[in-house]
């Protein structure tokens, strides 16, 4: 009998489509072409290679899980594995794609009207409009109902005051899904770039996500017409929905992340010699290059029966929190320790541990901490809120 493949060692992709593994092979592709011989440079230049973002467009990727529109209505596990494989490149690539479909299409696709659906859904998914979405604040990242920026109705307008930070594509979006309190709660608005009162500005100096861009929203008695308010989105329940879509995305980024890491740490171990035999001879590297193998197996089957649940209408948020901390601590721990295995070169931007370590330390903190979604997990076992 063939032994497993060390890249997917319980042969998960048998379990995909036809179609799941066209679209896997397309983006793998891609990665492997355009994003891998660039993405380094990029990382060590603080800057995101949008040059990218035509190709991506034209590949179909940005909501590519949403129904009409122009949008290829792909199931989930597609779009799962397609956030896989872009993280497999740089998790800046990944953060640029699912900020797009989940964090501003998918609330214009779920809360906008019908006007709205159809002068921003095909812009976006061609990539001539690019978002970014609103939400944390400088005083309250886990605790969005502590919202300090603020709507007021003012005749057919609504005049916004407030600042968002730590916001992926803020200065390159074209428009911005800001939600703000009202005095009727949570609401959700579409700001356009260029808005009186409206500026952005990029968070330099970061060590994490260096191949992404990250900025503050600032608006001061920015005027917004009622018609770029989202009508059915009310509560928190609107940006936290969002959130959910993302989330599921980055569970199965991980994975790419991690399978990137493993790769270069088992080819520089059979490669290396050290006291006469090869490093991937010893026990100690073997072990660790088996753990590896195990997590990894894990997460790719967590994200792909999340991905079935999705796609039947059966998913419960907690259960992408479970996916999220479980995946992303993952990946975090595998490349700390390839960068380990790869000894003194592994701290070279050369090796991509180390960037895809620094990058994680940002994903396993955004769109929910670890500890957030622990507690969201055990609110689900014992019925008691602990936040």
């Amino acid at each position: 009998m063939e032994s497993p493949n060390v890249h997917d060692f319980y042969d998960t992709r048998a379990l995909l489509s036809d179609e799941e593994r066209q679209v896997q092979d397309m983006v793998r592709r891609f990665v492997d072409e355009k994003v891998l011989p660039v993405i380094a440079h990029a990382f060590e230049e603080h800057r995101f290679p949008k040059e990218l973002i035509p190709t991506i467009a034209e590949m179909g990727l940005l909501g590519c899980n949403l129904e009409g529109y122009d949008c290829p209505g792909l199931n989930n596990v597609s779009y799962g594995l397609i956030c896989q494989e872009l993280e497999r490149g740089d998790s800046g690539i990944r953060s640029f794609v699912s900020v797009q479909g989940s964090l501003c299409m998918y609330p214009i696709h779920a809360y906008g009207t019908e006007e709205q659906k159809k002068k921003w859904l095909p812009q976006m998914h061609r990539g001539r409009v690019i978002g970014c979405f609103g939400l944390t604040e400088p005083d309250g990242g886990s605790d969005p109902g502590t919202m300090k920026t603020h709507a007021k109705k003012q005749g057919g307008d609504w005049v916004i005051n407030g600042a968002k930070m730590w916001i992926t594509n803020g200065t390159i979006a074209d428009i911005a899904i800001v939600w703000a309190s009202t005095d009727e709660g949570v609401r959700g608005f579409i700001i356009e770039k260029g808005m009186p009162g409206y500026t952005s500005r990029d968070i330099l100096r970061k060590m994490s996500l260096r191949a992404s861009v990250t900025s503050e929203l600032f608006f001061e008695n920015v005027r917004v017409p009622e018609a770029s308010r989202l009508p059915k989105a009310a509560g928190l329940g609107g940006p936290l929905s969002c959130l959910t879509q993302a989330r599921y995305g980055i569970t199965w980024g991980a994975i790419g992340a991690a399978e990137a890491c493993l790769d270069e740490a088992l080819t520089f171990t059979k490669q290396r010699v050290l006291f006469g035999r090869p490093l991937s001879h010893t026990q100690t590297i073997q072990r660790r290059l088996a753990d590896c193998v195990r997590r990894i197996t894990a997460a790719k089957l967590m994200s792909l029966q999340l991905g079935r649940l999705k796609d039947a209408g059966k998913l419960h948020h907690s259960q992408v929190s479970l996916a999220k901390w479980n995946n992303v601590r993952m990946g975090l721990d595998i490349a700390r320790d390839c960068r380990d295995i790869l000894g003194a070169g592994g701290i070279s931007v050369e090796c991509c541990p180390i960037r895809h370590m620094l990058n994680l330390e940002s994903v396993i903190t955004y769109e929910g901490t670890e500890t957030i979604h622990e507690l969201v997990v055990g609110r689900e076992i014992t019925g008691h809120p602990a936040f």
